[in-house]
């Protein structure tokens, strides 16, 4: 194994990601090739790099291009595991919120307020069971050892209350809400970006457009998606974190994708959202709708969960029955329903569930993809590459975890236990620390110690303070920041996943030439 080499820091640029291609594939053996850059990929680079291991991290495409991105932004505590007695989902659930809450994320995941509406169509027993479930969930913040001040209580509203915090709800027949409590990270794929740097600061080599062509239990065929060069890369031990496209690189692998859509809609359509909803979704016992506000003048409304029959595409279509779904749903609860032309934008991911029908007896799949365990499984093909599926965002640090510890077990890698429950990722900080950084509170909320440094931008060139486009809150500071030290390499890194203008595409096709300029000026020598 190589322990000796240097920490060159946590940033990432086009300059690094040459100069460390071109050290993967010289011949030499790393420890660990893990190849995904998702949250469960990046998250499983940086524990083994944590670890003392010499790690290399490809992805055929960007940080966080495949999953990671298309959450609901929720970093859940495990309530709806509860209901089907997956208690063991449901604890881990509530104990890696906590992690990320309290230790290694408190800049990146805080509490979010929800308010279930106690709407005509909400009978009074759904309201008693849903009330029970809250407080169930609490029993999970404190099992997990979640502090009070990081989640508060839930509580129930009076109808006058709800209408405060939920104002774009109908008043008619409103007898009240209920008021519970969950994570939220400010962006998916900053959390993914932050767990790539750390990774990066702990000495992995982190690769982005470097596609996989072949894969066995000591390294893989890799091409260089830039200059379409091919070459390989060599390893004691091969994870593989590609999330639905797993078996498309180990034989074996049986991916049942599930389809979660969410609608984007610009935030004066609902007007002032203190809380997020929770709208249930009639005929069900268990699924809400949600309606997430994201601060950045957007509302997500969320999700579907739908089986995805035949291939896996780089980016998932939104089919209209998912729309007019969701917008019945929230038309149920709403005082004035959202028109179809009204959605600015939709986007869907795929959850890689693993699909264990012919496993376990049945003769057919599961009738639903919400049925499928939430679990993740870590699998060894016959030549030994490990492969980590199932699962979700909130819990990607144990299944990192869980994937190190078998990759390195089984190639007799001799190496310590992970520890990344107690190691704060790029821009973390308590909470009391981030509240008196020198910066804008938006900044501190997606860089959190960075913050300042990234605000200096504007102080030293005050045109970099300029919104990308009006009414948007992303600056060309921040555009630059991502091109210098986040790895973005090309206008979609840019806008579809260092930021997420993109989702609009009207805001997309507008922002484009800010994107341009920005990597030009990156890429400019500095004075």
């Amino acid at each position: 194994m190589s322990h000796t080499r240097s920490h060159t820091g946590s940033s990432l640029s086009a300059h690094r990601r040459r100069r460390e291609l071109a050290e993967a594939a010289d011949g030499r053996v790393a420890d660990v090739l893990v190849v995904g850059l998702g949250a469960t990929g990046a998250g499983a680079a940086l524990d083994a790099a944590a670890r003392g291991l010499d790690v290399v991290a490809v992805d055929a495409h960007d940080l966080a291009f495949g999953t990671s991105r298309w959450s609901s932004k929720l970093i859940h505590g495990g309530l709806r595991y509860l209901a089907s007695a997956q208690f063991d989902v449901a604890h881990e659930s509530a104990v890696e919120r906590g992690v990320l809450m309290t230790r290694t994320a408190p800049h990146l995941v805080a509490a979010q307020p929800f308010v279930l509406p106690l709407t005509p169509l909400v009978s009074r027993a759904q309201a008693s069971l849903a009330w029970a479930g809250f407080r169930a969930g609490d029993m999970l913040r404190l099992a997990a050892r979640t502090p009070r001040q990081a989640l508060p209580a839930p509580r129930r509203l009076s109808a006058t209350e709800a209408r405060h915090l939920a104002p774009s709800v109908r008043p008619a027949g409103l007898r009240g809400g209920l008021l519970s409590w969950d994570g939220k990270v400010t962006d998916d794929a900053r959390l993914v970006t932050a767990l790539a740097r750390t990774a990066a600061a702990q000495g992995a080599r982190v690769l982005t457009r470097v596609r996989v062509l072949e894969l066995t239990g000591t390294g893989a065929r890799i091409r260089d998606e830039l200059t379409g060069e091919e070459g390989e890369i060599r390893a004691r031990a091969v994870i593989n974190a590609t999330g639905v496209w797993a078996g498309d690189l180990v034989e074996g692998i049986r991916i049942r994708p599930s389809r979660g859509t969410h609608l984007v809609l610009r935030s004066e359509r609902l007007g002032a959202l203190p809380a997020g909803l929770h709208i249930p979704i009639p005929g069900e016992t268990n699924r809400f709708v949600l309606v997430l506000p994201q601060g950045d003048g957007r509302v997500y409304v969320g999700l579907t969960d739908e089986p995805v029959e035949g291939g896996i595409p780089d980016v998932p279509d939104v089919p209209e029955t998912d729309i007019g779904f969701l917008l019945d749903v929230l038309g149920s609860a709403l005082d004035v329903p959202v028109a179809r032309e009204e959605v600015v934008g939709a986007f869907a991911g795929l959850r890689p569930l693993l699909d264990t029908s012919a496993d376990d007896g049945r003769a057919g799949a599961p009738a639903r993809t919400s049925d499928i365990s939430r679990r993740h499984a870590v699998l060894t093909s016959a030549d030994g590459v490990t492969t980590i599926v199932g699962g979700k965002l909130t819990t990607y640090r144990r299944m990192a975890q869980d994937a190190v510890d078998a990759a390195t077990a089984a190639r007799g890698l001799p190496a310590g236990p992970s520890p990344t429950a107690a190691l704060p990722l790029v821009g973390a900080a308590a909470p009391a620390r981030l509240r008196t950084l020198p910066a804008p509170r938006r900044l501190v909320r997606r860089y959190g110690t960075e913050a300042a440094a990234v605000h200096a931008l504007t102080v030293q060139d005050p045109a970099l303070a300029e919104p990308v486009l009006p009414g948007h809150p992303v600056t060309r500071a921040e555009l630059l920041w991502a091109v210098r030290h986040e790895g973005a390499l090309d206008e979609s890194d840019l806008l579809d996943r260092r930021t997420r203008i993109g989702l609009v595409p009207e805001d997309r096709a507008e922002a484009h030439a800010a994107a341009r300029e920005a990597l030009v000026e990156a890429a400019a020598p500095r004075p």
